[in-house]
Formats: structure tokens, C-alpha cells, sequence
């Protein structure tokens, strides 16, 4: 079932209490990451329509998220809002998990199949992630407001033009960068320790959210420099595919969808009881 040769930890292979195993983590190597984005970026060649399609659809959402923050006069939000819009990708690819998913196993690929699978996740354990990060995402946009108020004070601006030669020109404005960005580059992080294998793992496996989140924190402990190096080329990705007014995440989005399922592939392996099932 993996694609993995890699050693693999296994924390746990009895059944205590009658409780299902925990799925078993490989050690991967940064050769693994490679392999798993020529493994996405085949898939995307294979059903360029779906990927396209998904990547528009989220693509229009930051341009929404971006267009109503200068409707409320809150242009100096813009950046922090498109930031954390982009936590709510994994939830997003999840259509993009299904369509490798079905290509892996050779099944005809529809799009009344994929909304199918994607719409039947609203009453399976992969809503609770959706949960999961929106709180992170909320928890974002109050730092940001949190640490507006304590570097800048409890005020508005007029423009983002004002707000940008504040923040770039003043002391109190380049320590409001530079806090804010660690501390929202550590909320990333967890995020993406929460998330990198949960999401593609509830939706091919009927496990709880919380031992998904414990599986994808454990594949990142396991193999700590090729995932925060994934980590690290998604975050630059998408951080380039939101300049040109969101537009690059028509092709990019798609593509990491495509990785991390494969990545999953390589993190993670079912029990073999799982795999009978």
C-alpha cells in the first residue's frame, strides 16, 4: 500500500481495549519529497480540468477575502487576511486527495464522483479538521489585531498606503513585522504538523481527527528536515501564487494537492488489518 520503502516506527501493533492500532510512520528522506512532487505533478497532467478547476474556485475566495477587506475599509488587514485565507488549502485539496486517490487505484475519474466524496466528508471525521483550522485561522487574524494594538496602537488608517509607510518606516512598525512574523510562522508550523497527513489520511481511512493529528505530528517528528522543508517550498509557493491577485494558485494549489497526497503515501502506513478492510 506505501510507496515507501523506508523504515518505519510502529508505536503500536496489538489491539488494547479492542481500540484500532495507530497507523504506522515511515522515515523519509528528502529523495521521498522529490519522488512525491513528480508523482503530483503527474497527476495534474493526467486531469489538468480538475485541479484548474479547484485552484480557480479558491483562487476567486482569497480575491473575495482581499475585495471585502478594502469594502470595510480594512486595506491594512489585506495581508494578514490573505495570509491566513491560505490555512484553509488542506480543507480545499481535499477533491484534489480524491482525484490522485482515484487515479492511484485506476478508477474512472467524474466530477459527480469527486463532489460526492468531498460532500460526504461534512458527516465523517474530516469536518472536525475543518474546525481545527478555522480555530487556527481565527487565532491568526487575533494575533495579528492583538499585536496592531501593541505596536501601533488602537487606531485605523486611511489606506494601505498608510498603513505600509507606517509599518515600513517607523521602529514600532518594523517590530510589528518582525513579531508578527514569527509568531505567525509558528502558528504555520503547527498547522501544517496538524495537517500535513491528517487530511488525505480521514479521508481514505475512517479514523477520529484526533488520531489523525497525532499521526501527522508523528510523521513530522519522524523525518523533522524533509517535512519542514516541504513545509518551507509550500509556503514559498504559495506566498509567490498570492502576488498576481491570487491567480497563481489556479496551477500551484493543484500541484501540492497532488504532492501531499503522495507524501502521505509515503509517511504513512495503514495497519495491515486496515488494509484488508
Amino acid at each position: 500500500m506505501n510507496e515507501n520503502n523506508s523504515s518505519s516506527t510502529d508505536t503500536s501493533s496489538a489491539k488494547p481495549n479492542g481500540l484500532r492500532p495507530m497507523p504506522k510512520v515511515n522515515t523519509i528522506t528528502a529523495n521521498d519529497v522529490i519522488d512525491a512532487l513528480a508523482a503530483g505533478l503527474s497527476d495534474f497532467r493526467k486531469a489538468p480540468g480538475y485541479g484548474l478547476a479547484i485552484g480557480a474556485f479558491f483562487a476567486i475566495g482569497g480575491l473575495f477575502v482581499i475585495l471585502s477587506a478594502a469594502a470595510l475599509d480594512l486595506t491594512y488587514l489585506s495581508y494578514p487576511a490573505a495570509a491566513g485565507f491560505v490555512l484553509l488549502g488542506p480543507f480545499a485539496a481535499v477533491g484534489l486527495y480524491e482525484v490522485s486517490r482515484r487515479l492511484e487505484k485506476g478508477d474512472t475519474l467524474s466530477w459527480s464522483e469527486i463532489l460526492k466524496t468531498m460532500w460526504a466528508q461534512k458527516s465523517r471525521e474530516l469536518s472536525w479538521m475543518a474546525f481545527v483550522v478555522l480555530f487556527i485561522q481565527i487565532m491568526w487574524m487575533y494575533q495579528v489585531r492583538l499585536l496592531l494594538a501593541l505596536f501601533l496602537g488602537f487606531r485605523s488608517f486611511a489606506s494601505f498606503d498608510e498603513f505600509l509607510s507606517e509599518v515600513i518606516s517607523t521602529p514600532e512598525g518594523l517590530m510589528f513585522l518582525a513579531v508578527g512574523h514569527v509568531v505567525g510562522a509558528v502558528l504555520s508550523l503547527i498547522l501544517f504538523s496538524l495537517t500535513v497527513v491528517s487530511f488525505p489520511l480521514l479521508l481514505e481511512d475512517d479514523r477520529d481527527f484526533i488520531t489523525a493529528m497525532i499521526t501527522s505530528v508523528r510523521s513530522v517528528v519522524a523525518s523533522p528536515v524533509p517535512m519542514i522543508g516541504w513545509a518551507f517550498v509550500v509556503t514559498a509557493v504559495l506566498v509567490v501564487s498570492m502576488i498576481p491577485a491570487f491567480l497563481g494558485l489556479i496551477a500551484t494549489l493543484p500541484i501540492l494537492g497532488h504532492t501531499t497526497w503522495h507524501l502521505y503515501r509515503k509517511c504513512v502506513e495503514a495497519p495491515e488489518e486496515a488494509a484488508k478492510a
